[in-house]
């Protein structure tokens, strides 16, 4: 069975051009891990579009998109990343995530609620003994601009009020400026501070790295510096999750998985509104990487109004029309 991003299998070889490569030298320096890095096939973007595109044609059965809309409510983490976010809004959250429609409790519950780290304790009371886990965006979130220290104060303060999983940035400018080992290093360091009882997901904002070739580099410089799951964006800039940005990282998870033995989860985040657009990554997921990752151990949809859609839609195949416009919160 595939480990976590945390297994010690990460001390395996790679391969590259059919050269097996130790770890440790890929890491050992900014110069090796670049040469690593560019080192890895250029993207095809003309034909990765068309894939995903392609992709998003499939049509499924009803039967088969009742499954789909129950997967996909059971894979978002409902955020509220908002400088108005108050107690009350996040327990009101925590609430709807363990019971996401309150006149059906067949409805599964959504994976995580997202929130800021002072936010962290009450999310936590909200959904204490539902299953539902408590993210938490640290590292300077969006920019990520501060220095390391206090990134991981922002970690340790997440984890101590009892966050199960870190969503972090990366220095997108040191990425942008090919100090790879420098963004390497600090992924590594977020990862020591959530400890064991925190999971990591590293946010790249795909939008601002400008090439397919630069989302590629830097899933694979994610993984190697041991997140457990690699997140398109922030949600917070213009261009966020799309069809061809996720295929690519799809792609990446499954080919480290197929080259180390350790499982790496995929979120796209922003921009994912409607219940078809979810289908459309489910389809993505399945057929890229495989039905391994269509859990939300491995899969996830960072958003805040796509629940209310899948809510509606799955409200429609079971009574054959549309609610009312009160029929699901306003968050």
């Amino acid at each position: 069975m595939p480990t976590s991003a945390s297994s010690p299998k990460l001390s395996a070889s790679l391969e590259q051009g059919g050269t097996p490569i130790a770890l440790s030298d890929v890491t050992a320096s900014d110069s090796t891990l670049r040469r690593f890095l560019h080192g890895l096939p250029g993207v095809d973007a003309v034909g990765l579009e068309a894939r995903a595109a392609s992709l998003g044609t499939r049509s499924i059965k009803t039967t088969a998109k009742a499954y789909a809309i129950d997967l996909a409510i059971s894979m978002v983490d409902l955020t509220t990343l908002e400088g108005a976010d108050t107690p009350g809004k996040v327990r009101a959250l925590g609430a709807k995530a363990v019971h996401p429609d309150p006149t059906d409790r067949t409805t599964p519950t959504t994976a995580a609620v997202c929130v800021y780290p002072d936010m962290v304790a009450t999310a936590k009371e909200a959904v204490a003994g539902s299953g539902v886990k408590v993210a938490s965006v640290a590292t300077a979130f969006p920019a990520g601009r501060v220095a390391l220290a206090v990134k991981l104060a922002d970690v340790h303060e997440a984890v101590a009020a009892g966050a199960d999983e870190i969503d972090m940035v990366i220095d997108r400018g040191a990425f942008l400026a090919g100090n790879y080992l420098k963004v390497y290093d600090e992924i590594v360091a977020v990862k020591d501070a959530c400890g064991t009882s925190a999971r990591l997901k590293v946010i790249f904002e795909t939008g601002e790295l400008s090439t397919y070739d630069n989302i590629r580099r830097a899933s694979w410089l994610g993984m190697l510096a041991g997140a457990d799951f690699i997140k398109t964006s922030t949600g917070k800039v213009a261009v966020n999750a799309t069809p061809a940005n996720t295929l690519l990282m799809l792609e990446a998870v499954r080919d480290f998985r197929a080259q180390t033995g350790v499982q790496v989860g995929v979120k796209p985040a922003g921009g994912i509104r409607t219940s078809k657009d979810a289908i459309k990554f489910l389809v993505l997921v399945n057929e890229t990487a495989g039905p391994d990752w269509l859990d939300n151990h491995w899969f996830r949809f960072g958003a805040s109004s796509l629940l209310n859609d899948l809510l509606m839609q799955r409200q429609k195949l079971a009574t054959g029309r549309y609610s009312g416009p009160d029929y699901v919160t306003v968050d």
